[in-house]
């Protein structure tokens, strides 16, 4: 492998012309919701999804607590129709004070 070949993998790869690639509107989009662990964590994501995927299904998330049990992720596929819905969902989500990461 010569050094021309090598690539530095912390920095994401780029299509010719350095734009990052666009996303095709509707799609499938997945994303994970990181907050600290609670009993009623799962259902105020799930209320702030639905406001933005009234079709969102939330049986097919999964739910996953950390070692410690300390924090939930949440996993979840929403069918998303542009970038203002999502703009406007990861900052509800944000705002609800319980989210600590949207992935």
């Amino acid at each position: 492998m010569t050094d021309k070949s090598l690539r530095d993998l912390r920095q994401p790869s780029r299509p010719a012309g350095g734009k990052p690639p666009k996303i095709t509107f509707p799609c499938d989009y997945p994303i994970k919701v990181v907050g600290d662990a609670a009993e009623d964590f799962t259902a105020v994501v799930c209320q702030v999804v639905n406001r933005h995927d009234p079709g969102f299904d939330a049986a097919s998330l999964q739910v996953v607590a950390s070692r410690n049990a300390r924090f939930l992720s949440v996993r979840l596929t929403l069918r998303a129709t542009g970038e203002a819905q999502l703009k406007a969902l990861f900052d509800e989500l944000k705002a609800t004070g319980r989210v600590h990461m949207v992935v």
